[in-house]
């Protein structure tokens, strides 16, 4: 059977299980690449070549540093200083939540993030009486879109990255994603402040919720170590090019010293790399070679370009795969939807005649886009008790910041990035 064929039903089973989460995303994402070894797709070393990639190494790193974060209390301190700075007002409680998140979620796990914060902001709507929900919804979407700034701050930026170079194309610098994620930052918040919380649900918290607490290490020295060891990191980062250091060198460089300076301990560094997505990532990527190589992501844009048209505009092109981006990450890992698109976004632009370009940052940016329901996102899932939503009040929330979303990126991003 034709190789790109056999690429392209192996991609249709991954897809189906990425959906129905019938066994863990990691297995689908490494049986994948394994079941391409096995067809003769791949060969043996192909297969495992995710392992090695430079781009596991950075999560690896970036993970270990974001667990020094919560584990010396840097992060949680960063919260309730900000948090308790604003205020008891709903409106300025909501903006501070907000701004914090942000800030956090671009340099570390969003997950890790509302799991920190989500004890402070309960206890504050207790002590004020304010209506939790409201608060709680808008600490998961600033989580979302905080990790939009930065190439660490959520898996899809990583992997659009990963795919450009992978292509043999200049992958997205550190902060080059800054140029959408700062403006759909700022809407995420606009949007909660004025629109959002009113379509929120605005019951108080429960006296059992109440009683949670966040427990900071008395040891402020390692905090101090931490921020210092994170600033250094992310300034590394962004000056990789001129430096010369590789920012996954400045990743691995940063989580030893979380280590050595005993910001968090061997046994917890190892604790705090989320695995899942390391294997998810590392299985997806020998995938994305093998679309490329056989010719099964062109067979798939040609298919899309059949359908939209020959002549469509590069901005029908980006809407379009932003939409099908959006929507699969509202039921699927967004990292999951990202890996499956990113080599089909390249396809398409290269079957067209367009910079890949605006069209891969629009499949990244989408698949951080996840407010519509509660297993979107894991931020989602975490408020969902807390704040007693029920699944449509996602719906009412989120679906209009989608549509506010699309709007800021198919204005910025050709700007950005043109054509």
């Amino acid at each position: 059977m034709d190789p790109a064929v056999l690429t392209l039903i192996v991609l249709g089973v991954a897809a189906f299980f990425f959906v129905t989460e019938l066994i863990p995303l990691a297995v689908t994402a490494m049986g994948a690449s394994i079941a391409l070894g096995l067809l003769g797709v791949l060969t043996p070393k192909q297969v495992f070549s995710g392992l090695s990639n430079s781009t596991v190494v950075l999560f690896a790193g970036m993970f270990v540093i974001g667990a020094a974060m919560f584990q010396t209390g840097l992060a949680q301190r960063i919260g309730i200083t900000v948090v308790h700075a604003a205020g008891t007002g709903e409106k300025r409680l909501m903006a501070a939540i907000m701004i914090v998140t942000i800030i956090l979620s671009s340099v570390s796990s969003n997950t890790a993030t509302v799991a920190c914060l989500l004890p402070v902001v309960v206890q504050i709507c207790a002590v004020a009486r304010l209506a939790i929900s409201p608060q709680l919804m808008a600490l998961a979407v600033a989580a979302n879109v905080g990790g939009t700034i930065t190439m660490i701050g959520t898996p899809p930026n990583i992997l659009m990255s990963a795919t450009l170079s992978a292509s043999g194309l200049q992958p997205f610098g550190f902060f080059e994603f800054a140029w959408i994620g700062i403006p759909l930052s700022i809407a995420g918040v606009i949007y909660m402040l004025t629109i959002g919380r009113r379509l929120c649900p605005h019951g108080h918290v429960d006296s059992n919720l109440s009683d949670l607490t966040s427990d900071l290490p008395k040891d402020t020295r390692k905090m101090t170590i931490c921020a210092i060891i994170l600033i250094l990191v992310v300034i590394a980062m962004a000056l990789s090019k001129t430096i010369n250091v590789p920012m996954q060198t400045a990743a691995i460089i940063g989580a030893l010293a979380c280590v050595i300076t005993g910001c968090l301990s061997e046994k917890q560094a190892y604790g705090g790399i989320d695995w899942t997505t390391i294997f998810l990532f590392a299985g997806m990527l020998p995938l994305a070679e093998a679309m490329d190589k056989t010719g099964a992501g062109a067979m798939i844009a040609n298919g899309v370009v059949g359908i939209i048209g020959s002549n469509a505009s590069p901005l029908i092109i980006v809407m379009a795969m932003f939409l099908l981006s959006c929507g699969l990450t509202q039921f699927m890992s967004n990292t999951a939807a990202a890996a499956l698109l990113a080599p089909i976004g390249i396809s398409i632009a290269q079957s067209i005649g367009v910079s890949p370009f605006p069209v891969l940052m629009a499949i990244g940016i989408a698949a951080s886009c996840a407010f519509t329901t509660p297993v979107a996102t894991p931020p989602n899932t975490l408020i969902l008790g807390p704040g007693k939503f029920r699944f449509m009040d996602y719906v009412k929330v989120g679906l209009p910041l989608v549509v506010v979303s699309m709007i800021v990126c198919t204005v910025i991003i050709p700007l950005v990035w043109p054509f």
